[in-house]
Order: C-alpha cells, then sequence, then structure tokens
C-alpha cells in the first residue's frame, strides 16, 4: 500500500484496523452462531436481539477505527481503505439488523435483504464510494468487456459447490434468495467502485500526453497497471470489505459459508481490475499534450473523480453469495443436525469448495492478468469461459445435485376441533376397540365436513394439501402469500411452518452397534425388576401391541424380529415410503427394542410391535408427527386413505414417544393437544420422554411431554441419581412433570445391522415405562384402555430415585422434588403384581 503523503505510520494502522476488522466479524458472527446453537440444544428460547446487537457492535468496533482511516492520512490508498471498511462495517450493522426477523419466515428476510442492500446501494452512489475524494482527478476507466465474463465465469466457479452439494428451497424463496444476491451484488460494486481501486493502480509505463499510442482509441495493451501491488494490497483491502459485507448475509449459519468465499475473491476482483482500458475524457484527442487537462502531469491520464468499471464486482459477488442464500436453508445448519454427513457437514464442505476455488480464482487471475505484460483477454474468450461454467453449472445441479424445489409447508389447524365430551369409558380389549370406533367416526366426520370450504379453495387454486383428522388441520404446500391468504379465513385457528429437510447429496447411513449381545439381561431390565417379572410372576407383556414413532426401526434385527405384528397395517413410513420396517437413523430400533425386544434388552419380550417413521435425521415436523400417530389411532394399509380406511381395531394399546415437537419443527406449545387427548379418549396408553434439556427448571416444554393426558419419563443413572440432562418441571400452567422415571444413562440396547449399543437420553427411559404398561395389560387385560387406574398403580408403586444429579451441579427442586423424579423410579415388579391384584379382586 503506498504510503505518499504519510510515512510509513498510516500502512501500519491500516493493517492493525483490516485485521481487528477481520478478527471482529468472523469472531462476532462465529461466537454468535455458537450462542444460538446451545440456546437451540439446550430447549431455551431464541433471543431476537441477539444478532442485531451483534451486528451494531461489530459495526462500531470496526467503523470507529475505520472512519478515522478515511478522515486524517494524506494517503489516498488509506483513505480508500478506510471508506472501503467504514461503508462495509455499516452494511454488516444495517443489514444484522434483519435477522430479528425469524428464521421461519425466509421469504420476508430475503426480500428485506433485497431491499435494505438495493437502497444501501443508492445511498452510496448518491453520496459517494471510498475512492470519490481520493482519486480526485479526471479521466474515466470503464470495465473491458472481457473482465465481466471473466467475472461471471468466476462467480460461477465459486457457486458451483454449492449447486452440487446443496439443495433449493420454495419457489418464491428461491427467487427473494436470487433478488437479494443481486442487490448484494449491486452494494459490493458500489463500495468497492473505480475510485476504490484507483489508490492502487498506477498507469503503465509510455502511457501519456503527446503519445499517440497513450490516447489512441483503445489498443489491447492501453491499460492502468497494478502488478503485485494491486493485486496483492488491493485484494487484501477488498477482501477485508468482502468479510465486513459477508457478516451481514442471510439468517444465523448461512454467513458462516460466506465468509468463507468472499474475502478471497477479493484477490481475483484485483486481477480483473488490471483487464480494464482507460478512455480519455470528452475534449482530449490522442495528441492532447502534456497540461492541457487539468488536473494531468506530464505523460499521464488518471481515472476520473467518478469513475465506472465496478461491473465485475457485481458480477462476481452476486452471483456467489446465490450459493449460501439460496441453497442451504440456514435453519439446517445447527448442531441438532448432528450426524455425520448431514447438513452442516455438506454446508461445511461446499463453503471450503468455494474457498479452494476463490484461492485458485486469485492466484491463476492475478499471474494471468495482473503481469504487466500479459495479454488482456478478447471478449469472445471470457464469453466463451463464462458459457461453459454456466453449462457446466447446470449439469451438475440437474447430474449430481438436488433439482427441484424443496421449501417447507404450512401446517394450518382449523378453530374447530372434535368434540369428544361423552364417550364411554369402556375397558378391558373389547371395550377399548369399541371407544376406538367410536373416537375415530367422530374425528373424522368433524375433519370432513369443517374442513369442506378449505379443501375446495385449495383445490381451485391448485395448491397441493393433505388433510388430517386426529388434530382437524390441513397441510398445504406454499410460502407467505399463501400463509397471510389462510391466517384471514374465519375457519382458521393458526397457520404454523412444517418444516421439511433438504435432501442430501449423499445420504448417511444408520447408527450401528458394535457390541454383542449380552449374554444376561442389561442392568436397567434389572433396575426395575422386569427380569423378575418374567421369572417370578409368568409375565412377558403377551396380547398386547406397542406402538413406536419414531426414526424407523431394523425389523430384521434378532432381538425383534419376532414380534412384529404381521399384517399390511402394522408399518407406515410417510418420509420414504418403505414397504417393510427400516431404520435410518438408529434411534428407533434402540427405543423399540428397549420396550418389546427378546430378553436380553426388552422390558416385554412377549408383546408385538408395529412402527411408524415420524422422525427424517434427527427432525420432524407437526405433519409427519401426525401421519405416525393417525397411523396409531387407526391403522392402514398402504397407500390407503386414513380418513376412510383407518382400522381402530387394529390399533396398538400402548404407544412409546421418544420425541418432541419444538418451536423450531413448527410445533406451537398446544399444536399436538387434541391428538394426545382423543388417543387417550379412544383408551390407548401414551407415554412421552420428558426431554433432554435439564437441568433447568420448566424444561419439559415441547409438545407431547407437558400434556396432562401424557404419561411423561425423565431418566436416572445406575445409581438411581437423576441424570443432569433429564428435563425438569413444572410443565407449562404449572402441571409437575415428568410423571415418573426410568433408566436413560448408558442402555443398551439392539441398534441396526443386527448389533447393539450404548444411548443416553430420556428417550431411553420412555420405553421402559411402555413396556411396563404392556406388562401390566398383559397380566390384567381388564386393564386394559383403563388409563387412570393404570397411571395410579404406576404411581403408587413407584420406588425412590435421587434427586440430585452425578455432576453435582443442580440441586434445584423446581419448586418439589416432583419435578425432578416425578413420583419416582418405576418398579415393574410391583407394578405388575398390583395389576394381578387388581384382576384377582374383579377388576
Amino acid at each position: 500500500m503506498p504510503a505518499a503523503g504519510g510515512g510509513v505510520w498510516p500502512v501500519v494502522a491500516a493493517a492493525l484496523v483490516g485485521v481487528g476488522a477481520v478478527g471482529a466479524t468472523v469472531g462476532g458472527q462465529t461466537v454468535g452462531w455458537l450462542v444460538e446453537q446451545v440456546l437451540l440444544v439446550a430447549g431455551l428460547d431464541r433471543q431476537d436481539w441477539l444478532w442485531p446487537v451483534t451486528g451494531v457492535v461489530t459495526a462500531l468496533l470496526v467503523g470507529v477505527p475505520a472512519g478515522l482511516l478515511a478522515a486524517l492520512p494524506r494517503s489516498p490508498a488509506v483513505r480508500a481503505a478506510g471508506r472501503a471498511w467504514l461503508l462495509g462495517a455499516i452494511a454488516l450493522g444495517g443489514l444484522g439488523l434483519l435477522r430479528a426477523v425469524p428464521p421461519t419466515l425466509p421469504e420476508v428476510y430475503l426480500g428485506g435483504l433485497a431491499g435494505a442492500a438495493g437502497v444501501g446501494a443508492l445511498l452510496v452512489r448518491r453520496f459517494g464510494g471510498p475512492g470519490r475524494r481520493s482519486a480526485g482527478r479526471p479521466g474515466q476507466v470503464r470495465a473491458e468487456p472481457a473482465a465481466t465474463g471473466l467475472a461471471v465465469a468466476g462467480g460461477l466457479a465459486l457457486l458451483l459447490p454449492w449447486v452440487w452439494l446443496g439443495a433449493l428451497g420454495g419457489v418464491l424463496e428461491t427467487l427473494c434468495g436470487l433478488l437479494a444476491s443481486a442487490a448484494l451484488g449491486w452494494l459490493a460494486a458500489t463500495i468497492l467502485d473505480g475510485g476504490f481501486w484507483a489508490g492502487y493502480e498506477r498507469p503503465a509505463a509510455g502511457y501519456g500526453g503527446g503519445s499517440a499510442a497513450g490516447h489512441g482509441g483503445g489498443s489491447a495493451t492501453e491499460r492502468p497497471v497494478g502488478g503485485a501491488r494491486l493485486v496483492l494490497v488491493g485484494g487484501l483491502v477488498a477482501g477485508v470489505t468482502l468479510a465486513l459485507l459477508a457478516g451481514g448475509i442471510g439468517q444465523s449459519g448461512a454467513q458462516l459459508g460466506a465468509l468463507l468465499l468472499l474475502p478471497p475473491a477479493g484477490f481475483a476482483l484485483a486481477a480483473l481490475r488490471v483487464t480494464s482500458r482507460p478512455r480519455p475524457t470528452a475534449g482530449t484527442t490522442a495528441g492532447t499534450t502534456a497540461g492541457t487537462t487539468a488536473g494531468t502531469t506530464a505523460g499521464t491520464t488518471e481515472p476520473q473523480a467518478r469513475p465506472v468499471g465496478s461491473a465485475p464486482v457485481g458480477w462476481l459477488v452476486g452471483i456467489a453469495v446465490a450459493g449460501p442464500l439460496t441453497l442451504v436453508d440456514p435453519e439446517e445448519i445447527t448442531l441438532l443436525l448432528s450426524g455425520a454427513r448431514d447438513v452442516p457437514f455438506w454446508a461445511a464442505v461446499a463453503a471450503a469448495g468455494s474457498l479452494a476455488v476463490a484461492v485458485l480464482l486469485g492466484i491463476g487471475y492475478g499471474v494471468g492478468l495482473g503481469r504487466p505484460t500479459a495479454p488482456v483477454p478478447r471478449r469472445p474468450v471470457a464469453a466463451a469461459v463464462a458459457g461453459v461454467l454456466l453449462l457446466a453449472t447446470g449439469a451438475v445441479y440437474v447430474g449430481l445435485g438436488s433439482p427441484g424445489w424443496h421449501g417447507e409447508r404450512l401446517f394450518v389447524v382449523l378453530r374447530e376441533q372434535a368434540d369428544l365430551t361423552g364417550v364411554a369409558a369402556q375397558t378391558g380389549p373389547a371395550g377399548r376397540q369399541a371407544r376406538g370406533r367410536e373416537v375415530y367416526r367422530r374425528l373424522v366426520e368433524t375433519a370432513e365436513r369443517s374442513q369442506a370450504d378449505l379443501r375446495r379453495e385449495l383445490d381451485r387454486l391448485h395448491l397441493e394439501h393433505t388433510p388430517y383428522y386426529l388434530v382437524n388441520g390441513v397441510e398445504v404446500q406454499g410460502g407467505a402469500a399463501v400463509r397471510a391468504w389462510l391466517a384471514r379465513r374465519g375457519d382458521v385457528d393458526r397457520v404454523l411452518v412444517s418444516q421439511r429437510l433438504r435432501p442430501l447429496p449423499a445420504g448417511g447411513s444408520p447408527r450401528r452397534g458394535d457390541e454383542p449381545a449380552p449374554a444376561v439381561p442389561s442392568w436397567n431390565l434389572g433396575l426395575i425388576g422386569a427380569d423378575r417379572v418374567w421369572s417370578q410372576l409368568g409375565v412377558d407383556g403377551s396380547g398386547i401391541v406397542v406402538g413406536g414413532s419414531d426414526s424407523g426401526v431394523d425389523g430384521r434385527h434378532p432381538a425383534l424380529s419376532a414380534g412384529f405384528r404381521s399384517g399390511d397395517d402394522s408399518w407406515h413410513d410417510p418420509w420414504n415410503d418403505s414397504r417393510s420396517p427400516t431404520d435410518l437413523g438408529g434411534h428407533g430400533t434402540h427405543t423399540l427394542a428397549t420396550a418389546v425386544g427378546d430378553e436380553r434388552v426388552g422390558v416385554a419380550p412377549g408383546a408385538q410391535w408395529v412402527g411408524c417413521v415420524n422422525l427424517d435425521r434427527n427432525l420432524g415436523n407437526p405433519a409427519r408427527y401426525l401421519d405416525c400417530l393417525q397411523f396409531m389411532m387407526a391403522p392402514f394399509p398402504p397407500g390407503a386413505d386414513p380418513f376412510t380406511q383407518g382400522r381402530p381395531d387394529r390399533a396398538p394399546q400402548v404407544l412409546s414417544n421418544s420425541w418432541g415437537c419444538p418451536e423450531i419443527e413448527g410445533c406451537a406449545p398446544e399444536t399436538l393437544q387434541p391428538a394426545t387427548s382423543a388417543l387417550a379418549a379412544a383408551g390407548i396408553f401414551f407415554v412421552a420422554a420428558a426431554g433432554n434439556t435439564g437441568s433447568f427448571c420448566g424444561s419439559v416444554d415441547d409438545p407431547p411431554a407437558p400434556y396432562p393426558d401424557v404419561f411423561t419419563v425423565g431418566a436416572v443413572d445406575r445409581q438411581r441419581r437423576i441424570t443432569s440432562f433429564s428435563s425438569r418441571g413444572p410443565a407449562p400452567g404449572g402441571v409437575p412433570k415428568p410423571d415418573l422415571v426410568a433408566p436413560g444413562a448408558d442402555v443398551l440396547s439392539a441398534l441396526p445391522g443386527g448389533g447393539y449399543g450404548v444411548l443416553s437420553g430420556t428417550s431411553m427411559a420412555a420405553p421402559h415405562l411402555a413396556g411396563v404398561v404392556a406388562l401390566m395389560w398383559s397380566a390384567n387385560p381388564a386393564l386394559v384402555g383403563d388409563l387412570e387406574t393404570t397411571r395410579r398403580i404406576l404411581l403408587d408403586t413407584a420406588g425412590p430415585a435421587d434427586p440430585t444429579d452425578p455432576s453435582g451441579l443442580s440441586t434445584d427442586m423446581c419448586g418439589s422434588e416432583r419435578n425432578v423424579t416425578g413420583a419416582g423410579l418405576v418398579d415393574a415388579f410391583a407394578a405388575v403384581e398390583a395389576a394381578r391384584e387388581l384382576g384377582r379382586s374383579g377388576r
């Protein structure tokens, strides 16, 4: 960087400010994302103020010293750097305010980003870019058409990894993302305009006054030459500016990719600047002599105060940022998707690929274009390169990528819900079936009648939709405009986002067990006395069917294969449409085997099971949770209509649910309440995991765990101590939760592929309770469907549990020990014995 007019200290100051700007931006954005992820994993609310405050603080930390650089030094180059960084900091702070928009409204955010970036570009053009005052001399510089073509090619090269590994969202979301990308490219071009680059350029030798060659109308060799100084110093300053701009791009997560790909692109932009060709100002001729134009010196013509030639910046930046803005969902760049090869992994690979491309572009363009003697590529050559990259990008997208639209859907909850009051509380196998038929009839009748008008309108507008009856609602394909229309309807209670994960470039493999089958029943079965129930009471769960909704089930696993209930209505996979029990995650196999696996791992080894897939890569949505709960309410064959072909007589008697639906998946606190109430009315015992967001009080908050008609289970270790991760109550509304605790730390159970493995969580605790209910109802069939009596026995027979977790960090009883341990540790032997005694007395 030239130090003319100020010695070396302005350069040192600029270097320190530049390093500080990059550190503050990268550090602030990374720490902000990590804080948000910790809040998310801990089950705490998203703090809307986090990102606006982060952006404003970063803008102040960078903007104040950058503003001093822009005003104080006499060096034009240092002042230009300060102005560019000041504008970049303002852009980061201003654009960062938009992150207060909820992540569930991507179209609103991206549309706002496009508008804000466009207004910012207009303001910069109106009041002056970083080089307006520093250039200060007449003359114009226009972008050589070849530079624009090479910029397009460079942008496509940076976009290529995202096209290969990412996937588009919905139509409107994609259009808004592309518009935002174009506006951001324009903003970058106005900040890094021709005046900015002027401070790092010097005229070619022999160019100037009195020379016919110097003003003679556009020879390919007549161009400003910066050589290494322009590419290295100008590119470095431009890279810091682009880092600041990247810090404000996209919702939380998307900016991390932009921070990798944009800054090194500054060197490529500097090299492309070398291909610009000077042209004389109006009134000059090829024979102009030294001094005939005000402000020139003998033998030179410098750029004008308002130069042109920033188009390459806009094209390259605008195309490149379309990757993180349109081809990845920021909500999916999350620690919740912690699989080895899920969205966070592929987003990181795409960003790293773009980083590598940006470095190669900087080297290639710098070496190929930055030398004073290097020939300027002709326009047809540059256009051909851009065309080849465009065809390659399209081919990769169609052949190797994930073409199509993969946006979120909407879940519409209607105001009217079925009235299930007065359903006779019949018990026993036949009585429970009669209750199920009546509840199913009322649910379907209410949904058919109340949804008729809405479904007609959706058909008329050609909006794809799926109706539901367990919660009276409809899932609709549509974006922000459809959501606004639906929300205004009088028959609609609320409109939620039904989260859909975008496809991966390559499927992951399920978690597999590396441990052999245990020789004797594992410790957790002994802790609750399940093994004594089999050996001393002769009860193993026979005659009872347990339903498991989770990531799936490996139906061929030796611990589970014998217990699968036959028939065409015992398995449902709404995510992948598999026709036989399959588990792409591993979680579902582990949990269901704990409930009904063989004697080595299962609480009720004689019970049968049915399964459903409601999780895809560890995330679900309201519609998929209801798909499985409706299947459990009234099973149906593959491809059948749940409204007309459901079989409530075939419903499982007990449901094990090791999942929760937080707001990030689209569930409001009360969304699934009608579903669990209907299942209870049908006499189906619903068991749910408390959640793994302990040891915060009030952390039993993700549906369905807080609901009063759900039996909620926390986790203990081998020593009966509550685990640090087990969620605590009270539930919203003050309901004491959990109801009981069960083994949930280091539980050995089946995993896909025939092996076994150890997992921890309240997910592992819940199936213990489901298995115990199966044992109780097997021992006394008269209790089937008698939820109140079954709950009372479970609570009355529970054993002691230590409320202090092993870490010793949590001693808060959350108002009552019942909000930590519930009634205590489930005791299978005592509960089954009590159920049998009740049967002997005639109940």
